[in-house]
């Protein structure tokens, strides 16, 4: 956490404040005379990372001051908003940080001598809803999300940043449908339209959406995901994927269920779950991905045991 300043400080300190260190040759000659930002330059106590773009030290960039960087860049001198992935750093999202720093521009505009980690977006459709009002400058969240969606290297990787964006409660299915209704043109739309329906259905992690996709690919019928129940002591649980006319549960297991205590709450669960009559199937997350055929045959084996018939 940066300092506050003092009560005393004036309108530069304050700047730099809020600007994590970064501040364009626009508004320094605002608050000082243009001597002393040469000065500083030439001293070396101030860096100079792009034209009309200053730092308030000579040290390595950290990734606020990079994302500064990028918006001013990206403004030439004002503030153009982060975007994609960046902005929804800001947001917080977790797990996804990039060096890049992606920003948003009006299309006429160009902007040739970027710095190496600025990747410059142009676009013609920026409405008010698509923007946030917060510091730094940036996409709304559902707008992120799609951006994010739509540059990421992979299908994979589109998928995660969506899912992870629901698991950290920085979007909901209504706003993500109003978002992309919003947007004439969308590249993979149909895949960001069925993430944001089957999420609206429950599952909210990726191994969780893998195993509804593996569903569909082997012809199961479609679980319900993320259902709630109250066991024996009163307590709420939470049912992964769920073949309710069967009575067929099945659990995906991360990480987090490795841990000792995870791993007795599970059992506790599981135990549960098998006196009240279900027949409970648990998988690790890396099975769902790498073992497919092998999954797929556990949990028909235990629908068709349980009277289901393709």
């Amino acid at each position: 956490m940066r300092a506050l300043p003092d009560d005393d400080a004036g309108d530069l300190d304050w700047l730099l404040f809020r600007q994590n260190d970064v501040i364009s040759r626009r508004q320094a000659l605002r608050v000082m005379p243009e001597a002393d930002l040469r000065r500083h330059i030439a001293s070396g106590r101030w860096t100079r990372p792009h034209r009309g773009v200053y730092v308030a030290h000579n040290g390595p960039l950290s990734v606020a001051e990079r994302a500064w960087v990028g918006i001013f860049v990206g403004g030439r001198g004002r503030q153009a908003p982060l975007a994609g992935l960046s902005a929804l750093t800001a947001h917080g999202l977790r797990g996804y940080e990039s060096n890049a720093v992606h920003v948003y521009i009006p299309a006429p505009r160009r902007i040739l001598d970027a710095p190496h980690f600025v990747v410059v977006h142009r676009t013609r459709s920026l409405a008010p809803a698509d923007r946030s009002r917060s510091l730094p400058p940036r996409t709304s969240p559902v707008r992120s999300v799609i951006d994010a969606a739509s540059w990421a290297d992979s299908v994979g990787r589109a998928r995660a940043i969506i899912a992870a964006a629901f698991q950290q409660r920085l979007v909901d299915v209504a706003a993500m449908r109003a978002g992309l209704a919003r947007l004439a043109r969308v590249r993979r739309r149909l895949l960001i339209e069925q993430m944001v329906t089957d999420v609206g259905g429950g599952s909210e992690s990726e191994p969780e959406l893998d195993f509804l996709r593996l569903c569909r690919r082997g012809g199961l019928p479609e679980p319900t995901r993320q259902t709630v129940t109250t066991d024996s002591s009163g307590r709420r649980r939470y049912r992964d994927a769920y073949f309710e006319p069967w009575c067929v549960h099945v659990e995906i297991d991360g990480s987090q269920h490795m841990a000792v205590e995870a791993w007795w709450a599970d059992m506790q669960r599981q135990n549960a779950m098998w006196v009240a009559g279900d027949r409970v199937l648990r998988f690790p997350a890396w099975a769902i991905r790498n073992e497919p055929d092998k999954v797929l045959e556990t949990v028909r084996a235990a629908l068709v045991a349980a009277d289901w018939r393709p």
